[in-house]
């Protein structure tokens, strides 16, 4: 039973994320919003995120301290991952390994948008930039 109220959740969520207003870019054309953070064990937390992506935008280098499964709500993306391109339209996904460097851009020609799901490490950054 406890799953399935934690699906029910994740599904309210989801449709709260997808009607937010237009996203306040940052000066990359990115822009984050937390909706969720729970613990998940005793040594981690579950976050969401809503990640946009202005046209032409894209985030650098960078890893997680755990695992990130992103969701594309809408537009197009690509992904570098393990020397790999990945290109993801609406409604696609990728599974992103704890630690994995990786970067993302919009190749689209409007606003993209995903859904990030993280389970990583408390008391660390979500995201650590690549050197």
């Amino acid at each position: 039973m406890k799953i399935a109220v934690s699906a029910v959740s994740l599904v309210l969520v989801s449709t709260q994320v997808m009607a937010q207003p237009a996203p306040k870019f940052d000066a990359k054309g990115i822009a984050r919003t937390e909706t969720v953070r729970s613990q998940f064990d005793s040594q981690r937390e579950a976050i969401q995120v809503r990640v946009d992506f202005a046209p032409g935008a894209s985030f650098p280098k960078h890893s997680h301290p755990g695992v990130e499964i992103a969701y594309v709500l809408s537009g197009s993306i690509e992904y570098e991952l393990n020397g790999k391109t990945v290109r993801l339209q609406a409604g696609e996904s990728i599974y992103i390994p704890a630690g994995a460097v990786h970067s993302a851009k919009n190749t689209g020609t409007g606003i993209t948008s995903e859904l990030a799901t993280y389970v990583v490490e408390k008391n660390q950054p979500i995201v650590i930039l690549d050197k």
